[in-house]
């Protein structure tokens, strides 16, 4: 059954507390709305059980988050903290912004940062615990202070708490999970509207917070449609009024409208093929250095994408921590090679592989995984293409229950807490890749501190990883936006999308 936040339910909390949350609930008093078309999944209404780009922006909106990337400063902030420092190698302290207060006139308490951690910690649903990995606890030192201690030094912290949601402890104590439900309060710049898992969620705006202004929609609603022609059309009939990730084919005919623009963004998302080394037979590096040498990433950029992507041969580019021009492709594209890994490997006569894709999640994914299928085949595998529901496939592969599949790795500014959660031993079941080596050196950058240093440990991480093998990493994606006329939208290169940063014209 899909969930919805009712009117009915957040009339009884407006009887309750202030009349602003009648504004979140009432449809007929927005002003201005801007329908966005993603691509991404709507897990329900508890907001620790997302893991992905969409949602956790939607929740950061909504409730608050204890840190964000600002694009445009290039720096790490807080809507919720005005000040931290790292007190000793093991604690890092926080000091709340004064007057801090939900969109009820509920006050942001320290009590919330200890509530919202232990339930990313053990909510049954949380999809987050690998943002607290190396958080140890957390303290109240005063009304005012919030102490994060860690389990190890970890000069990283901020990326892991970049998507942290804070929620009210007294909501939460009071209602339970119902709180999630129907009483979605939040110190956001959005109030949460309405959502139906998997299919649509609308937030709006709190007036009366300093992150919005006049400009910015009154209402936003984000609608799943997983396909390209769905999205444009739907644009060109003022449907939405912004359509995610247009693909090369469809970008002239975007070009060509009169009523909407196109919108360009040089994308951080990581595109990877991952593979199980614990599943056979990729528990053979032979074979999975096969696959990397089997996929032509440049006919794929060239001729599906139009050009519209960056090629990677580790797992950063150009922009990202850790990138090295002088970085060498470990695997140039050579079937022959393959075929002969394949045979020191032990399958001289190829080897049968389920190769799972994505349909409809990313840009042009079908025909770059129908491509990729070919190629494999070519370099002597012998493919069975899976193509599930996405929803399906994502589910699946945070249960670690897929062996082989295309994937994108969102948000990667500083890699390592991406290469932690995938590569590192315990970090996530989504690859289930082990080796104590990588392992001793993605421990030893997360403690450094010094940050000339770390990027020494981090690219000598990062090559060990190329060389295993366990994901091919394949592109970033030049990423083609279709924005109606009225609307002034920018894409950032992490992919959010933040109500206060859209604006709208009469």
């Amino acid at each position: 059954m899909s969930k919805r936040i009712e009117t009915s339910a957040l009339s009884r909390m407006a009887a309750m507390v202030c009349g602003s949350l009648i504004l979140a609930a009432t449809p007929a008093l927005a002003k201005t709305r801007v329908t966005v078309a993603v691509t991404e999944t709507i897990a329900g209404a508890n907001p620790y059980a997302d893991s992905v780009s969409l949602m956790n922006a939607v929740w950061c909106q909504v409730y608050g988050c204890m840190v964000r990337y600002d694009n445009a400063t290039e720096t790490y902030t807080s809507d919720l903290f005005e000040s931290w420092a790292v007190e000793d190698p093991l604690t890092w302290v926080f000091k709340l912004k004064p007057g801090l207060k939900r969109s009820n006139g509920e006050p942001v308490v320290a009590e919330d940062f200890t509530h919202s951690i232990d339930r990313i910690r053990n909510d049954p649903n949380s999809k987050q615990k690998h943002r607290l990995n190396y958080v140890a606890g957390v303290e109240i030192r005063d009304p005012q202070t919030v102490v994060i201690k860690t389990t190890e030094p970890t000069a990283t912290l901020l990326e892991y708490l970049k998507s942290v949601i804070i929620t009210s402890k007294a909501l939460y104590d009071k209602y339970g999970a119902n709180a999630d439900k129907e009483y979605p309060i939040g110190a956001g710049p959005y109030m949460l509207g309405r959502l139906q898992t998997d299919n649509y969620v609308s937030i709006r705006k709190n007036p009366d917070h300093p992150l919005v202004t006049a400009e910015n929609p009154d209402e936003v609603i984000f609608k799943i449609m997983k396909e390209p022609e769905q999205r444009l059309t739907a644009l060109f009939n003022d449907e939405v009024q912004i359509a995610q990730f247009i693909p090369p084919q469809l970008v002239p005919r975007l070009e060509a409208s009169k009523g909407a623009k196109i919108a360009w963004n040089e994308s951080v998302e990581v595109m990877f093929l991952a593979m199980r080394p614990d599943a056979k037979p990729f528990d053979n590096p032979l074979v999975r250095q096969a696959v990397a040498h089997a996929v032509d990433k440049d006919a794929i950029i060239r001729s599906i994408l139009g050009g519209q992507a960056s090629r990677l041969d580790g797992p950063v580019g150009p922009g990202q921590v850790g990138y090295s021009p002088d970085f060498n492709p470990a695997y140039p594209y050579d079937p022959a090679r393959s075929k002969a890994l394949l045979a020191e490997a032990g399958y001289p006569d190829g080897v049968e592989i389920d190769f799972t894709a994505t349909i409809g999640r990313y840009t042009s994914d079908k025909q770059i995984c129908e491509a990729i299928a070919d190629m494999l085949q070519k370099a002597g595998f012998k493919v069975n293409l899976k193509t599930p529901e996405w929803s399906t496939m994502w589910d699946d592969v945070q249960n670690g229950k897929t062996a082989f599949y295309y994937m994108g790795r969102g948000t990667v500014l500083d890699p390592s807490v991406m290469l932690a959660q995938y590569f590192e031993t315990g970090g996530s079941p989504r690859v289930g890749y082990s080796n104590p080596e990588v392992d001793k050196m993605l421990q030893t950058e997360r403690q450094t501190f010094d940050n000339a240093e770390r990027l020494k440990l981090l690219q000598q991480a990062m090559a060990k990883i190329v060389e295993e093998a366990p994901g091919v990493f394949m592109w970033r994606h030049k990423m083609a936006w279709g924005v109606a006329s009225n609307v002034d939208f920018k894409p950032v290169p992490t992919g959010e999308i933040n109500g206060w940063q859209i604006k709208v014209s009469e």
